[in-house]
């Protein structure tokens, strides 16, 4: 089915505008604006925590609310201009920064909820408007003038209530997954920084460790490698995540949980084989050390990573252990060895002091920690399973294939 299709702006209740501009200075009190992070980190924003800025009375007109499109007018990668989220829940007065564009629909003929899922299509038009200079961006004046697809309103209704069913379920699961990580690192800190664990009350401490424990540098304890990138001049080497070898980059990591079940990119298995790239198996557990350091995932196949991300390979036995080991050290006293960026090298991750209990304590505590690590896994691998139905039924709903 073939929708008619008119400007954006002709679904507008008012003109779209772009957000306030405020200073590091004057930041901390006052309401709270939704800046890049917020957009980026949210597809759906909720009344979450956020930054504080003074507002006057002239800048109340950048307030948001539940429905508003915002667009990301500029963005440091080209994938990212023009990213559209939209707002589900918001405090009484709620503004924006400058760097976003927020679109009011008017409701009595669009469904904010539909356009989110329309701009979130393949079907997008949007990069159509994106340009690049020293940053990719959008123009407010090009959005407007964009041409979009409008339905009937109660098809719109339909779709948007269809599957927004999914997002539903998969935020749900979310919310669970963050109790359930909450509670096992509670655990974590009772049993290993707090040092409540059983028995601990006639166990003498020596050297600063309970009697029986061990204290050495990470590699005395695991087999640690480094993942590692083909040249990406050789496009060849790289296919879909849903093909060759999972290959993990740090945006793949902490999606959903504990747990990695997909990754953006593959490699082939010749370019493994030619470059030398490091295979890990299910339950290795993975730290960042560079951009990003401090981001800690499992496998759950075969996988490998690029070269900001070392492997801890583990006996199932420490695996659980490992993880949050590595989810509560504190990397700040690992030092920083780039000038640019926040990064370690790999043999100082390779050197980083691990702890380790007895055999006792490690099997008492899994008897505890094993049970909610499950529940987390099984609860990431349904938001993977509704992600991916969700994402196949989108595209038949917005081309009209399936009707509604």
């Amino acid at each position: 089915m073939k929708w008619e299709t008119k400007p954006f702006s002709s679904l507008y209740e008012m003109d779209s505008r772009n957000g306030l501009t405020k200073p590091s200075r004057v930041r901390g009190l006052g309401y709270k604006m939704i800046n890049m992070g917020e957009l980026f980190s949210y597809d759906r924003i909720y009344d979450v925590s956020m930054e504080l800025v003074p507002v006057n009375d002239s800048e109340k007109r950048c307030k948001v609310e539940v429905g508003d499109l915002l667009f990301a007018r500029q963005s440091l990668v080209l994938e990212g201009a023009g990213k559209c989220s939209i707002v589900m829940e918001t405090s009484p007065l709620t503004v924006f920064e400058s760097h976003i564009i927020r679109v009011r629909l008017d409701s009595s003929i669009a469904n904010p909820l539909f356009y989110y899922y329309y701009f979130k299509s393949e079907f997008s038009p949007i990069k159509t408007i994106v340009s690049q200079c020293a940053q990719a961006g959008i123009r407010g004046s090009d959005l407007q003038l964009l041409s979009v697809i409008i339905p009937p309103k109660p098809v719109q209704d339909a779709i948007a209530d269809k599957i927004s069913k999914y997002d539903d379920m998969i935020e749900n699961n979310q919310k669970q997954i963050n109790l359930l990580e909450e509670a096992a690192q509670r655990l974590y800190k009772e049993w290993f920084i707090d040092l409540r664990f059983p028995g601990h009350e006639t166990t003498p401490i020596v050297n600063g460790i309970p009697d029986g424990w061990k204290r050495d540098r990470a590699d005395s304890f695991f087999d640690i490698t480094i993942g590692k990138t083909p040249p990406r001049a050789e496009k060849e080497w790289f296919v879909d995540g849903n093909q060759g070898v999972p290959w993990i980059s740090i945006s793949d990591m902490g999606k959903s949980g504990a747990y990695i079940f997909e990754t953006s990119e593959g490699l082939t298995n010749e370019a493994i084989s030619r470059y030398n790239v490091k295979i890990v198996p299910k339950n290795t557990v993975l730290v960042s050390f560079k951009l990003t350091v401090g981001r800690v995932s499992i496998t759950t196949c075969d996988m490998c990573s690029n070269e900001a991300i070392a492997h801890f390979r583990v006996d199932q036995n420490l695996r659980d252990y490992t993880y949050l080991y590595l989810k509560a050290f504190e990397y700040d006293n690992l030092g920083n060895t780039s000038s640019i960026s926040k990064a370690i090298n790999s043999k100082i991750i390779k050197g980083m002091p691990f702890i380790m209990p007895d055999k006792s304590t490690l099997n008492s505590f899994n008897r505890l920690v094993n049970p909610i690590l499950q529940e987390i896994h099984n609860k990431s691998l349904q938001i993977h399973n509704l992600t991916e139905a969700r994402d196949r039924l989108l595209p038949k709903l917005m081309s009209g294939e399936i009707e509604v």
